[in-house]
């Protein structure tokens, strides 16, 4: 599902396969105080599909920000964040690596790959819903965002 862009609000890309953290995900952004257009796909090669405006995605928006798990079928988020900082027009967006990961091979080769942040998914539901609120305080609302 993606939504197409919508003017004075911040556009978001979640790339997760976990159908709860999607629905928690969706829920926590909808009732945010940041009007934002979210977008999600649930694998790598669709996130890429996605940010390459390929395929049915030809009509997407670019996004402002990407939400990355690790762990996804097809192409794995590692593969999938190495192709965005690779890219000359997608390198300059936020990628903040949310995952079930604290493997400390996993937090530096995200790193090195240039991600803007990385996040141990919570297994708590209160404290997963408390992550999204602080990356919606953080990213949408202190941070300055580069436009397209």
């Amino acid at each position: 599902m993606f939504n197409k862009l919508t003017p004075s609000s911040i556009n978001i890309l979640l790339v997760e396969d976990n159908p709860g953290d999607i629905r928690l995900t969706k829920e926590v952004l909808k009732e945010g105080k940041i009007q934002n257009n979210l977008s999600v796909v649930t694998d790598g090669e669709e996130a890429l599909l996605f940010l390459k405006k390929q395929g049915q995605y030809g009509e997407a928006f670019t996004p402002d920000i990407v939400l990355l798990d690790l762990n996804l079928p097809k192409k794995d988020g590692r593969e999938v964040l190495s192709q965005i900082k690779d890219d000359e027009y997608l390198k300059l967006i936020p990628v903040i690596v949310l995952t079930t990961s604290d493997a400390e091979q996993d937090i530096k080769r995200m790193y090195e790959n240039h991600a803007n942040c990385y996040i141990t998914k919570p297994v708590d539901f209160n404290q997963f819903i408390n992550v999204i609120r602080s990356i919606e305080n953080f990213w949408l609302t202190i941070v300055k965002l580069p436009r397209k």
